[in-house]
């Protein structure tokens, strides 16, 4: 497999941004269930759930954080040391159907010459594809300047 080369410490700057796009299926909801062992019938029973204030089910909440996650592992793919934070905040269902982006900027970078590389803060909106706020994040990451990411 072909691991994309991903953005290194020295080349990024803060007010820098990336997003990623995904459209949750039913095939998300039914691995979430089985992946966390919540069969909640919010998420696995649309006769309960069709009842309850979302009208329907819902995705799992650490689904959607670590979807939410996701791109910046990928943004930093071979130049990540380590995902030191993260926190997400819920702020409206996300259901089957729904295509979601995640939209993360560079808040902050904090040079740590030690590791070669440095730590960078980032915050995330989720919207989904009513344009509506689903997800907001934090996180922080440990990153290698690019010559360190060559010789490791």
């Amino acid at each position: 497999m072909r691991v994309p080369q991903g953005r290194a410490y020295d080349e990024v700057s803060v007010a820098d941004e990336f997003d990623y796009v995904l459209t949750i299926t039913e095939a998300h909801l039914v691995t979430a269930a089985g992946l966390f062992g919540d069969f909640n019938p919010l998420h696995v029973d649309e006769t309960f759930a069709s009842q309850s204030r979302f009208g329907g089910r819902i995705l799992h909440g650490p689904f959607t954080s670590a979807f939410v996650a996701a791109p910046v592992g990928i943004y930093f793919s071979g130049t990540a040391i380590a995902y030191l934070e993260h926190s997400c905040r819920f702020l409206a269902p996300v259901k089957p159907g729904d295509t979601l982006r995640a939209s993360w900027e560079i808040t902050d970078m904090t040079d740590k010459p030690k590791f070669r590389g440095g730590v960078i803060s980032l915050s995330c909106l989720c919207t989904n594809q009513q344009d509506i706020e689903v997800a907001s994040a934090s996180g922080k990451i440990m990153v290698a300047a690019r010559e360190a990411a060559k010789s490791a």
